[in-house]
């Protein structure tokens, strides 16, 4: 008998192995460290002459430029050495200003054949070399703050349910909000309705000449638990906009009473990353104030649309985007616009049906409030010497996108019109689809993320596979001669397959990972051992050379199979219940266990099917 496979056989081997080829590819091609330009806001138009700046400043520091490219939108200036990309950054932000955001990126350096094939490198985890990491600090005083404001709408709602008449008054050094009554018995009507309506407030009763006034406020405990509640949903909304970057295998954990981590690896267009994580985006709804309303009730905004005058809208706050439970951008069937179509839930819809039922015939308003990351410079005594530091801050804005009359009773179903551009339309879905933040937030710190074990045991670890690698190459020959170079060819060709899947699904390769390449690696050696060893088994038996070579690899078969199938469940196993490093030496183990089953039994043997299979007058096997 000979030993041949089909055509189709080889055919597909063959594509298998060039597919390999050419989706591994892209891992030998480098990212150049970079740094990344865009606007503070979606809306931003970079001109020609803020990249000007940013390369003069670059050039006067004596920053070498590798190139610079992109679009109205971002720019990306590439760097010759990545020990200058801190430094590049400070000194681009500090000449372009608050109205950009200037971060670290590496610029990917792969071919566009390869790019528009769907061809990528393989992202690598932080551990390595990819990824940035962000320390943000959560504004817990502004969270607690509009609270009480919202808390403090709702209460005069109540009074005027209620028909009792109150005045406004300013807030107390504390923060306590105040209202005046013209009596003592209404001062205290309204007392026992705020503190039944509103049980987690405190509330106090305080004459102040011809006034009869009632404070409320939050208790200390109160003001701890809702300082915890925006760190949580910070956590949570900061989850829902990674997931929404389609970042894998992030890392976003609390640190400390109000910090937050986030790590992002294999993160390219940082610029965005940021701007998404940090911004405080969020809607109100408010009816337009009626002309004879007291001023102290009411408030102006400006619109967006700058060419429209100012409106006076009332203080009270029908709700906010805190209600919305889905958004989705598209565009208005009659006039073209960029619009967002948001649903509110339960209590939003009810809240915007009571309110709106009543005052069919005016109008209401959409407030976009965004809060942009302001630097300012302060002088301060440290070790007894004045210097100057930059604190971070945010500066509010709030802005009408909407004032539209209302003509019948509102639910649960809007939309809301007036956005500047699609992006703007889309960047606003977004961060009310996954979740608004509670608070502002400061980013404390951000830096690219270098190898955790160091660039130095990185390079032992990888110096020692490759070794390990050559003395398992170098005893297949010695021990099975042309089936071990043949074992190792295939050897090669499971290390290509594995780094081409893993860059085509985008997973990210870490230090574990490594480790469940250096074990599948091993695993294919073992598989090709239990074949030659089933083949001199077979040839000391006495079986002619081509029989024993077809029951080598018909008998191990179930052997191999045997072992990678629970190996493979263990992988399984690993990636469903595991985190982080765990999930990554999984990912690697079972793709690799996949690969190297086909290269083991497939190219192996079609390997060696082309040197022994055709030969009909082989005596003797070199094995």
């Amino acid at each position: 008998m000979l030993n041949r496979y089909p055509l189709w056989k080889y055919l597909l081997i063959a594509f298998v192995v060039v597919l390999g080829f050419i989706y591994s590819l892209p891992n030998l091609y480098p990212d150049d460290p970079a740094i990344q330009i865009s606007g503070s806001s979606s809306s931003t138009v970079l001109e020609p002459a803020v990249l000007e700046r940013a390369e003069k400043t670059l050039n006067e520091a004596g920053i070498a430029i590798k190139a610079a490219e992109g679009d109205e939108r971002t720019q990306m200036i590439r760097l010759v050495q990545a020990d200058q990309q801190q430094l590049a950054r400070s000194l681009v932000k500090d000449a372009l200003g608050d109205d950009y955001v200037v971060a670290l990126n590496l610029a990917p350096t792969t071919p566009d054949w390869l790019t528009a094939i769907g061809a990528y490198p393989m992202k690598l985890g932080l551990d390595l070399s990819g990824g940035v990491h962000f320390l943000l600090e959560v504004d817990t005083d502004r969270a607690v703050k509009q609270r009480l404001d919202i808390a403090n709408s709702e209460i005069r709602a109540q009074l005027r349910q209620e028909r009792l008449r109150y005045r406004t008054m300013p807030e107390r050094e504390d923060g306590a909000r105040q209202l005046a009554f013209l009596d003592a018995a209404t001062r205290n009507a309204a007392q026992r309705v705020i503190a039944r309506e509103n049980p987690d407030l405190q509330v106090e009763t305080d004459d102040q000449g011809e006034r009869y006034v009632v404070s409320f406020g939050f208790s200390e405990q109160r003001i701890r638990e809702l300082e915890d509640d925006a760190v949580r949903q910070n956590l949570t909304s900061i989850r829902n906009r990674v997931d929404e970057l389609g970042v894998s295998e992030p890392l976003v954990q609390r640190q400390g009473r109000n910090n937050i981590v986030v790590q992002l690896p294999g993160v390219q267009d940082t610029a965005e990353a940021k701007r998404i994580l940090g911004q405080t985006a969020n809607l109100e709804f408010r009816l337009e104030a009626l002309p004879n309303a007291a001023r102290t009730s009411t408030e102006a905004f400006s619109f967006r649309d700058e060419r429209r005058p100012d409106a006076l809208l009332e203080r009270d706050i029908i709700i906010t985007g805190d209600r919305v439970s889905s958004a989705q951008s598209n565009f208005d069937s009659e006039s073209g616009q960029p619009q967002v179509n948001i649903n509110l839930d339960t209590t939003g819809g009810r809240r915007m049906n009571d309110a709106t039922r009543g005052n069919i015939g005016r109008s209401m308003a959409v407030l976009f409030i965004e809060q942009k990351p302001t630097t300012r410079v302060e002088t301060q005594e440290i070790d007894g010497e004045m210097v100057r530091l930059e604190v971070p801050g945010f500066r509010e804005e709030k802005h009408i996108i909407s004032l539209a009359t209302i003509q019948s009773a509102l639910g649960n179903q809007f939309r809301i019109t007036g956005l500047n551009s699609v992006a703007e339309a889309s960047e606003l879905a977004l961060l009310l689809r996954a979740g608004s933040l509670a608070a502002p937030m400061y980013f404390v710190e951000e830096r690219t993320v270098g190898p955790s074990l160091g660039a130095e045991n990185i390079k032992m670890g990888v110096d020692s596979t490759l070794m390990g690698l050559g003395l398992i190459v170098m005893f297949m020959i010695v021990v099975y001669r042309v089936f071990g170079l043949l074992a190792n060819i295939a050897l090669t060709i499971n290390l290509m397959l594995l780094l081409a899947v893993m860059s085509l699904f985008g997973a990210t390769l870490t230090m574990p990972g490594i480790a469940g390449i250096v074990l599948t690696l091993g695993m294919a050696v073992d598989a090709n051992v239990l074949v030659f060893s089933r083949i001199r088994e077979e040839i000391k038996l006495g079986r002619p050379i081509q029989r024993a070579i077809h029951d080598g690899y018909d008998r191990a078969f179930i052997s191999i199979f045997d072992g990678n199938i629970t190996t493979l469940l263990v992988g399984v196993i690993l990636f469903a219940v595991g985190t982080g490093p765990i999930k990554g030496f999984a990912v690697t183990l079972s793709i690799g266990i996949l690969t190297s089953m086909f290269t083991a039994i497939m190219v192996t043997r079609s390997l060696v099917n082309l040197v022994y299979g055709g030969r009909r007058d082989l005596k003797k096997l070199n094995i």
